[in-house]
């Protein structure tokens, strides 16, 4: 079952801007069938920046999944599991962010209507667009330490874009939302806990086995009841964002507290 959305698909090849072909792409990002489970691994190396090369290979990576497994666990590296969109892009000029920042909004909602469980195992530090993808996926497990989670936009100069505002007012506590957003708080992970964006926090060696069975577990559930309901559940969410991306976008511009080194 491929649950892509309406105008807010993957963009074409005319769209995509200097990094979609990325030859990183394939390396940067791991895929494993473990048993039911299809397991996405981020690993630039880096910071696991989310670009158009990241993006891409996650969306090949779910059509995979979709055909051949009952659920989907997304990691990150040992004590990064994504710093956000790539500055390198983002403060490259309006339009190369607006490119990139569509195209993590066309991944993110996929990823929120994706048909079957998604759980996300923190490793790490989570910020912006990383943060987003925690926002995105089911059932968030993170890693205790001292790590920052949070959408830090408006600290670095940077709106948040409607789409992240509507995941966050699903996603997290209200009585952390104001400060999470507007106030661009970031978070350490049990603290994160108390505002959404992780369900559960354990010690750094048992993370990963944790996010397995988790995702193992949750592979069991009845894959049609569970597409449809999470589909209902998130309608209102998804017909907002669809509603206002196209102009949304329009306003959307590099941050301008951030230094293009």
């Amino acid at each position: 079952m491929n649950n892509r959305v309406g105008p807010i698909d993957r963009p074409g090849a005319a769209e995509r801007t200097q990094d979609a072909g990325d030859p990183m792409a394939e390396s940067a990002l791991k895929y494993e069938l473990d048993g039911k489970v299809a397991v996405l691994t981020m690993d630039d190396g880096r910071a696991n920046a989310v670009t158009h090369g990241m993006i891409e290979a996650l969306h090949a990576a779910l059509d995979r999944a979709e055909k051949e497994a009952h659920a989907t666990l997304l990691l990150g590296r040992p004590g990064r599991f994504s710093a956000g969109f790539d500055l390198s892009v983002m403060t490259a000029g309006p339009d190369q962010a607006r490119g990139l920042v569509k195209a993590g909004a066309e991944l993110l909602i996929r990823m929120y209507l994706h048909p079957q469980p998604l759980i996300a195992g923190c490793t790490g530090h989570a910020l912006a667009a990383g943060a987003l993808l925690l926002l995105a996926s089911d059932t968030r497990l993170g890693t205790a330490g001292e790590f920052k989670i949070g959408l830090n936009e408006v600290s670095i100069g940077l709106r948040l874009p409607i789409f992240g505002i509507a995941l966050a007012r699903d996603r997290l506590s209200k009585r952390y939302f104001t400060g999470a957003t507007i106030g661009g708080t970031v978070y350490s992970p049990e603290d994160a806990k108390a505002a959404g964006y992780l369900d559960r926090v354990v010690s750094p060696d048992d993370l990963v086995a944790a996010a397995r069975a988790e995702a193992a577990r949750q592979a069991d559930l009845p894959t049609g009841a569970l597409a449809q309901t999470k589909k209902d559940a998130r309608a209102s969410v998804v017909a907002h964002v669809k509603a206002t991306l196209a102009e949304d976008m329009k306003s959307m511009g590099p941050p301008t507290n951030v230094s293009k080194k």
